[in-house]
């Protein structure tokens, strides 16, 4: 299924022992970038929550911010780091010395150091772990299936614009005998008013080389060819945005061959039109996984 890579999710929660609320922004990126902005006394599960989200995405820039209270009636035994605390409160009166400052240390700013407060109740510390990686798994959950709804509304953008540049390769194979036949035309006309005589095998072998110059059957074939290809890779099951976007290279590619190669104007309008689409197309698939 497709999903797109820009999302936003948002999953509250209340528990026995306070609340949590977990936000996440997913926008368009080449790789996974996985950005946390979570309190301190959490630092410790970071790697499992980045774990986790590298399980479920693919690609994207990921911001995760986590919010946390604890209910002040909840039996939650906090300790205090002493020796962090001294460390802590020595340099402060250094720089102090050195600066000539006769100010106070402020202790709630102390107290906001990281790792200053630390629990002692390791089973309840396991009860508030839990609780949040589950509800992070709900947000990831909101996110993902807003990721695949708004990938359905691209696949169908594209399959939309894929059915306009089908009707416009087949309006070109409409002009080929028409462009063939004028070419044949001319050429002949050059040839009387040069009034050279030559022979027919080589005025046969001429007139294939130039045809052979001019023609887009090939280009056109490969155009059919890469837009079944491109149908049957929005059905797949994997992330694709890299595939789909090689796969616009290529009809780009051909497009810019078939207008180097046109001496008709509505040849080449049409082709600059399928190169049109698939720009617009290559756009909207910068933000697929």
């Amino acid at each position: 299924m497709i999903k797109s890579m820009t999302a936003y999710s948002s999953y509250k929660t209340k528990s026995s022992w306070g609340s949590i609320n977990w936000e996440f922004r997913s926008v368009n990126q080449r790789y996974l970038e996985i950005y946390l902005n979570v309190p301190d006394q959490i630092k410790k599960l970071e790697s499992k929550i980045r774990q986790k989200i590298r399980q479920r995405l693919i690609r994207g820039r990921i911001e995760g911010i986590l919010n946390f209270e604890i209910d002040c009636k909840y039996d939650y035994t906090l300790n205090i780091n002493q020796q962090l605390v001294k460390q802590i409160i020595s340099i402060a009166n250094k720089i102090k010395i050195q600066n000539n400052n006769t100010g106070i240390i402020n202790i709630l700013e102390v107290l906001r150091w990281p790792g200053v407060i630390v629990s002692i109740s390791d089973e309840k510390d396991n009860v508030i772990d839990y609780e949040i990686l589950n509800a992070m798994d709900n947000a990831l959950d909101d996110l993902i299936k807003i990721r695949e709804k708004e990938g359905c509304e691209l696949r169908y953008l594209i399959e939309e614009k894929l059915k306009i540049i089908k009707k416009e390769i087949d309006k070109i194979r409409g002009y080929l005998p028409e462009v063939a036949k004028l070419q044949h035309y001319r050429i002949l006309e050059k040839i009387k008013n040069i009034e050279v005589q030559i022979e027919n095998s080589k005025l046969e072998h001429e007139l294939i080389n130039v045809i052979q110059r001019i023609d887009i059957t090939e280009e056109l074939d490969r155009l059919d060819i890469h837009i079944k290809e491109i149908f049957n890779i929005l059905k797949m099951q994997v992330p694709i945005g890299r595939r789909l976007d090689f796969m616009m290279q290529e009809l780009i590619r051909e497009s810019n061959t078939i207008i180097s190669k046109s001496i008709n104007s509505n040849i080449t309008n049409y082709a600059i039109e399928i190169k049109v689409l698939t720009e617009q197309i290559r756009e909207q698939i910068q933000n697929i996984e």
